[in-house]
This record gives C-alpha cells, sequence and structure tokens, in this order.
C-alpha cells in the first residue's frame, strides 16, 4: 500500500499505526500541504457537525493555529503538533451514515443562493451551493463575513470560522477540493441555527444615526486605551457599551480598538482559573479575527467584541497577579520554557519580560510555541494552539506595553493549562523512527 493509501484509511478509521502513517506521508514531496489537504477533504464531510451545534469542536480550526505557528517551531516539534492536531480532527464524531453533509445533495453553484442560506438559516443549502462551485478563492470566503459577523452564537465561532477556513485555503496552496470543502464547512456553520445577535442590536441602537466606519490606525495614548480597557475589565456590560459607543463617536481608529479589548482580554486571561483557561482564551481568537479583517465598516462590531470580552470574569486589580522582577538565569528563553513545562504560572509570567529584553520577541515566541508542541490538542479543545497563534497574529498591532501584556498572560495561561505528553511520546517514536530511516 502507498504512503498516500495508508494515510486516507488511517483518516477514515484511526488505528494505533496512524502516527507512522502520517509520518511516512510527509516524507514524499509536499507531503505535509498533501497529509492535511486530504484530511480536510475525507473528514470535513464526515464529521457529525450539527451533533456539536450550538458548539463546534476544534478538530479542524485548531489547524490553522497549528500552520500559523509553525515559522516558530523546528521541524520536530511542528511536526508532532501537527500529528497530534490530526488525530484530534480524525477522531471528532461521525455522522451516522445517510446523514450529514455526505447526504447533502450538490448544488449548482450559484453565489446569491449562498447569501440566501445565510441569510436565512440553511445550512444545507449553503454546503450543497458551495460544492458546485468552480473554482474557489479567498474573495469567497470574505464576502461571507459581514453576513456572520453579528452572530455570536457560540461566543462568535461563525465569523471565526469563515475567517480561518480562508486562512487555511491560502496556508494550502488553494486546494481545489479541499478549497469547497473549507468553505462549504464555514458556511454551513455561519447558516446554522441558533442565531445571536443580542450583543450587535444593543450597541447599533447606541450608535443610531452614526453611519462612519472605524477608521484605520491608532491615535490616542496608551493611557487612553488602557481607560477604555478598564471598563471593559471590571464594569458591567452597560458601561461598556456605553464606552465603546462614546471612543467610537469620538474616532478612534482600528488600532485604538484593539489595543484596548487586547488589554482587556490580556487581564482576563491573567485571572483566568485552571479550568477556564481555554474558554478565556477564546477572546484572543475573536480579537485576531476582527483585528485582521479587512473591514468592518460596521462599528457595531466593535462593542459586540467588547461584550465578549466583558462576559469573562476577572479579579480585582489589586488582586491580579503581575510579574515580579527575578533573575532569569543564562538563558532566559530557556527558562520560560521550563517554567511552562513544570506548570508554574507565576514563575512563567515574571520571566516573559527579561526574556523579552534580552532575547526579544522572536525568540520568546519560538519558546512559548515549544511548550505548546508538548501539549496534546485534543484533551483541551487546541486552546493552547489557538491562543498563541492569535497572540502572534495581535502582537504587529499592538503598543509594545500592550504585546508585553499580552505575552505574560498567555505565558502564565500556557503554564496553567499543561497536560500529559503520552500521546505526544507516541507521536515522537512514530516520526523518529520513519524520518531516520
Amino acid at each position: 500500500m502507498s504512503p498516500a493509501h495508508a494515510w486516507k484509511a488511517e483518516l477514515e478509521r484511526p488505528t494505533e499505526a496512524f502516527f507512522r502513517a502520517f509520518a511516512h506521508r510527509i516524507v514524499e514531496p509536499e507531503g505535509v500541504r498533501d497529509a492535511v489537504r486530504e484530511a480536510i477533504r475525507a473528514l470535513i464531510p464526515r464529521v457529525d457537525w450539527a451533533g456539536h451545534l450550538p458548539g463546534m469542536p476544534h478538530g479542524l480550526l485548531g489547524l490553522w493555529a497549528v500552520l500559523r505557528l509553525r515559522p516558530f517551531l523546528d521541524a520536530r516539534a511542528f511536526h508532532r503538533l501537527l500529528a497530534l492536531q490530526l488525530l484530534a480532527f480524525a477522531r471528532t464524531g461521525r455522522a451516522r451514515p445517510g446523514q450529514g453533509l455526505l447526504a447533502v445533495g450538490q448544488g449548482s453553484g450559484h453565489w446569491p443562493h449562498v447569501e440566501l442560506a445565510l441569510r436565512t438559516h440553511r445550512p444545507d443549502l449553503a454546503w450543497g451551493e458551495l460544492q458546485g462551485m468552480e473554482p474557489i478563492s479567498v474573495q469567497h470566503f470574505q464576502a461571507l463575513m459581514p453576513l456572520a459577523g453579528p452572530d455570536m452564537a457560540n461566543v462568535g465561532h461563525k465569523a471565526v470560522a469563515l475567517h480561518r477556513a480562508g486562512n487555511l485555503f491560502e496556508l494550502l496552496e488553494a486546494p481545489r477540493v479541499g478549497g469547497r470543502r473549507l468553505l462549504g464547512w464555514a458556511a454551513w456553520m455561519a447558516a446554522s441555527e441558533p442565531e445571536d445577535t443580542y450583543w450587535h442590536r444593543r450597541m447599533a441602537r447606541r450608535l443610531e444615526g452614526w453611519k462612519a466606519p472605524v477608521p484605520l490606525g491608532r491615535t490616542q495614548a496608551p493611557e487612553d486605551h488602557r481607560a477604555l480597557a478598564e471598563v471593559i475589565d471590571a464594569q458591567g456590560l452597560v458601561a461598556t457599551f456605553d464606552a465603546v459607543a462614546s471612543v467610537v463617536k469620538a474616532g478612534w481608529g482600528r488600532g485604538d480598538l484593539l489595543a484596548a479589548l487586547v488589554q482587556a482580554a490580556a487581564w482576563k486571561l491573567l485571572d483566568a482559573r485552571p479550568d477556564m483557561e481555554g474558554k478565556t482564551g477564546w477572546p484572543l481568537v475573536c480579537l485576531a479575527t476582527l483585528g485582521a479583517w479587512p473591514g468592518p465598516e460596521d462599528p457595531a462590531l466593535w462593542g459586540q467584541a467588547a461584550a465578549l470580552v466583558n462576559l469573562y470574569p476577572s479579579e480585582a486589580s489589586e488582586d491580579r497577579l503581575r510579574p515580579q522582577p527575578r533573575d532569569p538565569g543564562p538563558d532566559p528563553c530557556g527558562s520560560l520554557r521550563e517554567a511552562i513545562l513544570d506548570g508554574e504560572p507565576e514563575r512563567a509570567l515574571d520571566l516573559v519580560v527579561p526574556a523579552l529584553a534580552t532575547e526579544g520577541m522572536e525568540a520568546v515566541l519560538q519558546g512559548l510555541a515549544a511548550t505548546v508542541a508538548h501539549n496534546d490538542p485534543g484533551l483541551d479543545q487546541s486552546g493552547q494552539a489557538l491562543t498563541l497563534a492569535a497572540a502572534v497574529e495581535l502582537i504587529p498591532g499592538l503598543p509594545e506595553q500592550g504585546e508585553t501584556e499580552l505575552l505574560v498572560s498567555v505565558a502564565k495561561s500556557l503554564a496553567n493549562s499543561q497536560a500529559s505528553g503520552d500521546l505526544g511520546m507516541q507521536a515522537d517514536r512514530a516520526l523518529k523512527a520513519v524520518l531516520k530511516s
């Protein structure tokens, strides 16, 4: 049996040979790309997506995060993390025979029918029409974003699904069949019920008559960002909406709003209990989508995002963990990795500042990514990979202090959510046996 056929067989029914089949598949030319393409093509139609609504299993979404972290990982760590993520995807519950997306007929690829499906909540129509469309482009993913953006069902997964499916499409070099699968899956998610536009409607009422889109850029001082972040962090929903509406009308740019919201989200992450780490990291994933979106012209989306951050619990500011001066030793990034892998959150957050000062952003991100590669993403719904990948995307748009606060909170979160690496060791053994042969 060829490596490609063995890999496809493991995707259909994972066995103890899954990692070995993956290893043999990736040693071929373009093997990594093709292994992921084949997983997407085979698994998207077979997963029981409807059975998870209004939630979303992160086996597929986490693939974007792993590929986004690839530049920060050495080959061995990347292959390990990708193998684990693909196994998590392959083990996601399947639809029963005759049900799910495989049972939906193929449509004609008529784009207005796809838009209609999202407006009228007909997910099967969205999927079916897109399976008949040729060719797919990244613009198709972007065109559906305004229809999904105001819907915060399952805390904003719909817009994130569209955005990250488009990213995956690009990272995998625009696969033909896989592109239709990715766009169809994201559109199916966006069209599914329930719909939740409560936050968007409440924010829109405060902006009634205000037509100006949120401008690009950052024009406000860091202390202004901090003042808005403090409202979002510590006050209620009404005060949060009022504060965001006020700064939107004052002409704040997208960079200003993003800086304030990320700072508040970082504080929430810093305060999160161990059992809430992955969930509290989710607002960063939503904010990274909002910050990267080509738009958005709708200012109510920023109030909606602030409401999401405000939703999560936080400590009083005087009780919050704060970095303390600490000697990092001769290898600051090595000490940071050790603290995270040893599950020492307070030590980890203390080591971020000296590591940034002596070794720089790139080295710190490499160190954090290396710790993520030691965790099994199937155990926490890919929370670690998604949180760090979102932070990587947010950092270029933040002021320097915002970058530091974000990484401090991420380091603490990673240290507080360490799990067994037993499955990763199985992947390591299979990869080492094949890649050295």
